[in-house]
């Protein structure tokens, strides 16, 4: 793995400093990154300063209702279902196995088992069965890059006008900008074709750098 950079090394500076000023001290997240790593997850899950965009984000948008297609260790997965008032749901859809045990576990120690419902499997394959739970008020794609397309059509037929549709890894560390890149930048390249096109939304990309490198969302909302 290369060195970081000097200035990746002042993004993560920056994260930090405002993760002090603005973020308390929160043992079930730490716990959360501490047991997902001791697992052997890849440690590709949102910075905390996009988890409490995630929460804010949700908050916001008086979410009862999100679904999450990508569970990881449960990380964002905490940070949405904080965001749901009492009464809530967050349906989140995990392909492995192992990891949805640690998440299950994760989301449990922060207190949050009764609101969040694990679906293990392939994602394409769940998210038909979902049409009795829809609408969801929000939704956070960030599984796999290649299918990023067809999550976000299923994502449409699972929302209603006002909900959020927020893509997590659109930019790539800039590979976006090249149609040469590799099968995850098709995939997200495919989706962003799709969305110039689909007029139940409007959507913009944001680019973010940090401790998590130079990556970005696209955040749409349903008309």
């Amino acid at each position: 793995m290369a060195s970081p950079t000097p200035q990746q090394d002042q993004w993560t500076a920056v994260d930090e400093y405002y993760a002090k000023l603005l973020m308390s001290p929160d043992a079930a997240l730490d716990a959360a990154l501490a047991d997902s790593a001791a697992a052997g997850l890849p440690q590709i899950n949102v910075a905390p300063n996009q988890g409490k965009l995630l929460h804010l984000l949700a908050k916001m948008n008086g979410s009862q209702r999100i679904l999450e297609i990508g569970t990881l260790g449960g990380y964002s997965t905490i940070w949405l279902a904080r965001a749901l008032p009492a009464g809530g749901k967050l349906i989140t859809l995990e392909y492995e196995p192992r990891h949805a045990e640690v998440a299950r576990k994760n989301i449990a120690r922060a207190g949050l088992a009764d609101r969040v419902e694990i679906r293990i499997g392939p994602a394409i394959e769940s998210l038909p069965k979902l049409a009795g739970s829809a609408p969801f008020d929000l939704v956070f794609i960030d599984a796999d890059k290649v299918s990023t397309a067809d999550y976000f059509t299923w994502s449409l037929k699972l929302t209603k006008p006002g909900s959020v549709i927020i893509v997590d890894n659109v930019v790539r560390k800039g590979a976006i900008a090249d149609p040469r890149g590799d099968e995850s930048v098709q995939g997200i390249r495919k989706f962003n074709e799709l969305l110039s096109k689909e007029k139940r939304v409007d959507a913009t990309a944001l680019q973010t750098v940090g401790t998590k490198g130079y990556d970005g969302f696209v955040i749409a909302r349903v008309k």
